[in-house]
């Protein structure tokens, strides 16, 4: 069996460019990946509240709700790079191209590492910042 080369560097930037609806994961485990599927719904879900917000205002919140589901979305998908980004070389080769000699991650990898790191820290304190904003705010209204 003549099973396809997963490049480490390939999989880190799936996750920083298109991770939130799982394509990264699809890329590693096929289309019969479980969590894979999770992302897709998340992020849409989260897309539908920032078109909300845009068109209804910053009082929606059906929007409050679901604008977190994209954060949290992003924040899982680039977890997932830097992890992937962060396996040493053997690791990687041993679970993805078993039948392969060990193959350098490169700069790429390195790369999507820092930016992953970089998106993903600020993805998660907007999303942080977002949620408490919108909860403290709902308090002060009672």
């Amino acid at each position: 069996m003549n099973a396809k080369v997963k490049h480490k560097a390939v999989a880190t930037w799936l996750a920083l460019l298109v991770g939130s609806f799982g394509l990264h994961r699809f890329y590693l485990y096929g289309l019969k990946d479980r969590w894979a599927w999770l992302f897709p719904l998340p992020t849409l879900l989260g897309l539908i509240g920032v078109q909300r917000m845009n068109h209804l205002g910053q009082d929606d919140r059906m929007a409050w709700v679901l604008i977190p589901l994209l954060g949290i979305s992003l924040v899982a998908a680039l977890l997932g790079g830097i992890v992937y980004g962060l396996m040493p070389d053997e690791r990687w080769n041993a679970r993805f191209n078993p039948e392969r000699p060990a193959e350098p991650g490169g700069w790429g990898a390195v790369i999507g590492v820092v930016l992953c790191l970089l998106v993903g820290g600020t993805t998660l304190m907007a999303t942080i910042a977002f949620s408490a904003q919108r909860y403290f705010e709902s308090q002060a209204d009672h």
